[in-house]
């Protein structure tokens, strides 16, 4: 894996799609405008700073990708829904799903 795999904390590109197809969730935390200029098919958004606020939303008995521009803000996103006790993975930029 490259630096920003390392930096970011990035699990393997193939094993996350794995995990979407298996039904995992795809969330992307870019902001409403970012995220309508395009995205993932079957992506759900919740932009980063309403994500707190809109956890009850998500399923915990469901895996959560998450994706975002760069990776630093799925990051952000999956340390958070980790401290909450959901099974989250920074799938960094969304334009690799």
């Amino acid at each position: 894996m490259g630096f920003f795999s390392n930096v970011f904390k990035l699990t393997g590109k193939a094993e996350l799609k794995e995990k979407i197809k298996n039904g995992a969730m795809l969330l992307d935390v870019r902001e409403v405008e970012e995220y309508k200029s395009g995205h993932a098919r079957g992506s759900v958004n919740i932009p980063l700073f309403l994500l707190p606020t809109e956890m009850g939303r998500l399923d915990r008995n469901t895996p959560i990708v998450v994706v975002c521009l760069s990776g630093a803000r799925s990051a952000q996103a999956v340390g958070l829904l980790k401290s909450q006790g959901f099974e989250a993975y920074n799938g960094g930029g969304w334009q690799s799903f």
